[in-house]
């Protein structure tokens, strides 16, 4: 074998790979790609269905015969592309192997077959490095157990979460008269804040000099820094700097997009509501919604009843949050019935995300909860499908996911905020203080 065949590496995939990303074959550079005939076996039984891991199995499976044209796909396949490699689909071939991971883990299982194809590549193509890429860290740890290599698929991956976009800056000892000046005129030139330092469009500031303090935010349209007042929206106070730049962010006409990110009890979905309904003339609708993520991984028909009522437990705290603003008033206020009306209409629709999509998104306010739980190819779908005169909001917290196949690194919230950092339409903003209790707050720092 030529040295050069040698250093070229093969990745067998995982079906939850593909699921997350159907065109991952597409990411190996040079190195050639095995799919273990137990993946396509699996993606049979997912084609059918509205779910994004439906779409991106159909996806897949297109991709696949298109590249496949009239070969056979037990045979390496060139890869369509400059400077990629093959593919192929590789059988089980059980006890082929000197390991046989149905008989370790003593379950005939397909996370086991797809081991065994890896272990079967690894004796056919001696010399080379094979390595499984899945999703699934308990697959991962078994492959290692059997003396496979294994890793995460890391495209789109956020390598440095630490340091993830939080959307404003405190900048202590600014010289007071500016201050001054921007409670007076409410602007002045960024220089005056931040010297030769080029500021980030969209980019929020606490600006401190002794006791005396700013809010402030750089407005990339006119390249000034202006002062952020806080604001009630439809009832709802913001209680601390980052829920006041949020509201600003979600009132500006101009930015079109905005993300929250917070742990449970900073108001996110609070807000976000608050102030999309403070600007209900400006949309035909505002749609709030969420992904369902199904209890123990499994499906919601597991649950008892009709649809409405498989879908209320993980509405129920959307209808939470509405009720708490329509408490702000009392049963006599108008904005009080005003709200019951809304819902009546459908002006206001609390609905699961899968309802929305395909859907396209014109005059609309829309919502989106738990977008931890999205992947970076949902959330794309999601923003493409925005049309003329809509604004779009993603909240959710990125170290709460509750999808098998997702992390910190890897959903799409993260993914959000790295990739549009800066960008003129596009406003985030972290939300750190608790807001919900102190016993809530308790239970976020000590436990």
């Amino acid at each position: 074998m030529a040295k050069k065949d040698k250093d070229k590496k093969i990745f067998v995939l995982d079906t939850s790979v593909i699921i997350y990303e159907h065109n991952s074959i597409l990411n190996f550079d040079e190195h050639d790609v095995g799919i273990p005939i137990t993946v396509l076996e699996e993606l049979d039984s997912f084609k059918k269905g509205n779910d994004t891991k439906n779409f991106e199995a159909r996806e897949f499976i297109r991709l696949i015969d298109k590249l496949a044209k009239d070969q056979m796909l037990h045979h390496w396949n060139p890869i369509n592309g400059k400077g990629k490699g093959n593919f192929k689909v590789v059988m089980d071939s059980s006890g082929t192997s000197q390991v046989d991971a149905n008989k370790v883990f003593n379950e005939d299982k397909a996370d086991h077959r797809i081991l065994n194809s890896a272990l079967v590549l690894q004796k056919e193509e001696k010399g080379r490095k094979v390595i499984l890429v899945s999703k699934d860290v308990n697959l991962r740890l078994k492959a290692k157990a059997l003396g496979l290599q294994a890793e995460d698929y890391t495209t789109g991956k956020i390598q440095n979460i630490s340091s993830l976009h939080n959307g404003r800056t405190v900048i202590d000892d600014v010289d007071p008269t500016i201050i001054n000046v921007l409670y007076e005129k409410g602007y002045c030139p960024p220089e005056d804040v931040l010297g030769k330092s080029k500021p980030m469009k969209n980019h929020y500031f606490i600006l401190k000099s002794g006791k005396k303090s700013v809010l402030a935010f750089y407005n990339s349209a006119n390249g000034l820094v202006e002062q952020v007042e806080k604001k009630n929206v439809y009832g709802i106070k913001p209680r601390n700097a980052e829920q006041a730049f949020a509201i600003h962010a979600m009132l500006k006409p101009e930015i079109r997009l905005v993300s929250m990110q917070g742990v449970a009890g900073t108001g996110k979905t609070l807000i976000a509501l608050a102030a999309a309904m403070e600007q209900k003339r400006e949309y035909k609708q505002i749609y709030l919604a969420r992904p369902i993520v199904p209890l123990s991984n499994k499906d919601i028909g597991y649950l008892p009843g009709d649809i409405k009522s498989k879908l209320n437990p993980y509405m129920e705290p959307l209808w939470d949050n509405l009720k708490f603003i329509q408490n702000q008033y009392s049963e006599s206020d108008k904005e009080y019935s005003k709200i019951t009306e809304m819902v009546q209409n459908e002006k206001l629709v609390i609905t699961p995300l899968a309802y929305i999509r395909g859907r396209s998104l014109s005059n609309i306010c829309f919502i989106v909860d738990e977008a931890q739980n999205l992947t970076p190819h949902e959330v794309k779908t999601i923003i493409t499908r925005a049309g003329e005169n809509t604004k779009i909001i993603f909240t959710g917290d990125i170290y709460q996911i509750d999808t098998p196949y997702l992390d910190t690194q890897s959903n799409g919230l993260s993914y959000l905020i790295d990739r549009l950092k800066g960008h003129e339409l596009y406003a985030h903003i972290t939300l750190e203080k608790g807001e919900r209790s102190e016993l809530a707050n308790l239970a976020n720092e000590l436990l």
